[in-house]
């Protein structure tokens, strides 16, 4: 357990299990799974976010049920998704078995578009079978990032953190990491030993994040080769000064684009834990970042829009990277951003912005009509004509912060969707996944057991 516990966390023990059963993100549009936003459906309006947080609370909103959907059929959709996602059919399953070795099963999280494994996809992949208490599942995944994504190799400039993308077979493609993936594997590896407790090796899960934790803040640089032949400096994964996560650590790419972030990889709902659970040195970090990323969202949100870029300076302003001046644009990767600042209200209720930002980005979808394009410039001209279920799904999770009774419109429409299928199935089917459980009330805060 951990072994330092804040008395203010004494309301995270024993938090109450599921009701139910058991470029960077390579999307594209889903080919199967979109729901229109359902506008001539008569809906009544859903709650509005509580004046505390669902961590202090241990409540925790389920805006379905909110729209009148039965518990039973609720669950019933959570159990189905993770079935067909996770186990499902050959034309629905992103989750493959790998075999086994010495430590246990393996499997893996497969980008079918890109065919490749990332780290964003195992570390979703191990948040989500925690939070349905599927250990066996979360093993799994956890083995095959420890044997192939992290570089362990004393004196690589990447050593403790977890190559980003790889072959199916292990192979590493790109050794760097891609720091969204550290933050949720840290915290799927806290709520999976409060939930399970500890076990030996690598599935000390508290060991393990807590080591992940100190690295991502604290390690020092590491010079050397990367990919065999480029010479680089990689840095911690949080830049000390402006106490925001780097889109990379790289200092070889500081050169060319400067040391910069991703809206998307700002988790201040995750950092506040870390500010109670985390090493006992950097927990005032923690906090700080947790503030300074609250404070990014409303910088990097177009005022008219509420749209974000991909890629931003620690300052706000959006980013154009170097081999893509798109970056500057709502892409795929900005999908998320209003999901992290909404679920960071569902949480913690700590900044009212957030509700001003769910409003102001959902009543612009309210007028793009119901089959809206996935991608956009920040002043809200469309760039494509392609309607993903990966935004159906992030925009639903913005309604927990949102009071415009027009949110419960894309509650709906994510209700009405269906698992994705097909060659894109991956990037829209995890965040359909999360979705599910953020807006039914199943995404929850696992915290130490008495004891």
């Amino acid at each position: 357990m951990i072994a330092t516990r804040s008395p203010a966390f004494s309301f995270l023990l024993g938090v109450v299990c599921l009701s139910c059963s058991a470029a960077r993100s390579g999307a594209a549009p889903a080919e199967a799974g979109s729901a229109p936003l359902g506008a001539a459906q008569p809906l009544s309006a859903p709650g509005s976010p509580a004046a505390a947080g669902a961590v202090p609370t241990g409540k925790y909103r389920n805006l379905f049920a909110e729209l009148g959907k039965s518990a039973r059929d609720v669950d019933a959709k959570v159990s189905d998704a993770y079935q067909s996602i996770f186990h499902g059919s050959p034309d629905e399953v992103v989750m493959f078995d790998a075999g086994s070795n010495e430590r246990g099963p393996l499997a893996y999280i497969h980008d079918i578009g890109n065919d490749d494994v990332r780290s964003e996809g195992m570390s979703y992949g191990m948040m989500i079978a925690v939070q349905l208490d599927r250990k066996d599942d979360f093993d799994a995944l956890w083995n095959w990032s420890k044997t192939y994504m992290q570089v362990t190799k004393a004196g690589h400039p990447v050593s403790g953190y977890f190559a980003w993308k790889l072959k199916t077979d292990g192979t590493v493609t790109d050794e760097m990491p891609a720091p969204d993936g550290e933050e949720y594997f840290a915290t799927a590896l806290l709520f999976a030993a409060n939930r399970w407790g500890g076990g030996s090796g690598i599935f000390d899960y508290e060991r393990e994040a807590l080591e992940l934790l100190s690295n991502m803040k604290n390690r020092a640089p590491i010079s050397g080769l990367v990919h065999g032949d480029r010479e680089t400096t990689v840095m911690a994964l949080f830049n000390p000064d402006h106490k925001m996560v780097r889109f990379t650590p790289d200092t070889a790419n500081f050169e060319t684009n400067g040391d910069h972030s991703d809206p998307s990889y700002h988790l201040p709902a995750f950092y506040e834990l870390w500010a109670h659970w985390g090493p006992e040195d950097d927990r005032s970090f923690w906090a700080d970042a947790a503030r300074a990323s609250r404070d990014h969202f409303v910088k990097v949100a177009h005022p008219t829009t509420g749209l974000t870029p991909d890629y931003s300076n620690f300052d706000g302003t959006p980013k154009a990277a170097s081999w893509d001046a798109g970056t500057v644009h709502f892409r795929y990767d900005a999908w998320r951003t209003a999901m992290n600042w909404s679920v960071d209200s569902a949480w913690w209720a700590q900044d009212p912005r957030q509700t001003e930002l769910s409003n102001r980005l959902l009543g612009f979808f309210i007028t793009q009509g119901d089959n809206y394009s996935s991608r956009y410039t920040l002043d809200g001209k469309p760039l494509d004509q392609d309607h993903s279920l990966g935004l159906v799904a992030t925009n639903a999770v913005a309604a927990l912060a949102a009071t415009d009774p027009r949110a419960s419109r894309f509650v709906e429409a994510l209700y009405q969707a269906s698992p994705p299928t097909g060659q894109w199935r991956y990037y829209n089917g995890m965040l359909y996944m999360m979705a599910l459980l953020h807006v039914s009330g199943n995404f929850r805060v696992y915290g130490p057991q008495p004891g």
